[in-house]
């Protein structure tokens, strides 16, 4: 299970960007009155790509719960780039928590699939009925400067592709948009075994 732990700021969103995009006209007075109907859809415009490519792109805090270890002596995390590690925590069945010692892991960095590998080999053992938890910080960066150029024009194309349809009540389709999916489809994670990472 995945948790964000915090939340992309307001003043990250590239909201002038997006109104530019959208060809809004400014100089009036009530030219902010559509802002929070607009960072609404960046918002959900950014959680798409990040769904579809598995890469954060503003950086923020997770949390990653698990019962099992993928492997014994490592796990991969399910989004990427990740920063750093900040903590592990060993939960019991009673919810006990105790802090892994940084010592005993460490972050090996990959632009599609980090992993952190227990130092000697071997991660902390997971108690029966209890739990791992890894807390991280992932992301291109602090703000939207940071975000890829292919990946940003997603974000805004796909934003504006909700604001352009956003009375339409057909049912069906789902398809991510061909000039995005174009977009981001060099992002996405290829898997050539059945899971073995």
């Amino acid at each position: 299970m995945l948790i964000e732990r915090t939340t992309v700021a307001a003043a990250a969103l590239p909201l002038a960007q997006f109104k530019a995009h959208l060809r809004l006209g400014t100089g009036f007075a009530d030219a902010g009155d559509q802002d929070a109907y607009l960072e609404t859809l960046l918002r959900a415009a950014l959680a798409a790509i990040e769904a579809r490519t598995g890469k954060v792109l503003i950086s923020r805090s997770f949390s990653y719960v698990l019962y099992g270890w993928r492997r014994g002596g490592s796990q991969s995390l399910p989004v990427a780039p990740v920063r750093a590690v900040t903590e592990i925590r060993i939960v019991d069945r009673d919810g006990v928590a105790v802090p892994v010692a940084p010592e005993r892991y460490h972050l090996l960095a990959d632009a599609h699939l980090p992993v952190v590998r227990g130092t000697g080999g071997a991660m902390p053992g997971i108690p029966f009925e209890g739990s791992a938890e890894i807390d991280f910080e992932a992301g291109f960066g602090p703000d939207w400067a940071a975000v890829p150029e292919d990946l940003g024009h997603a974000v805004l194309l796909l934003a504006a592709h909700y604001y352009e349809n956003r009375l339409e009540q057909t049912v069906g389709g789902g398809a991510m948009p061909f000039g995005i999916a174009a977009l981001t489809d060099r992002w996405r994670m290829l898997r050539l075994t059945p899971g073995s990472a």
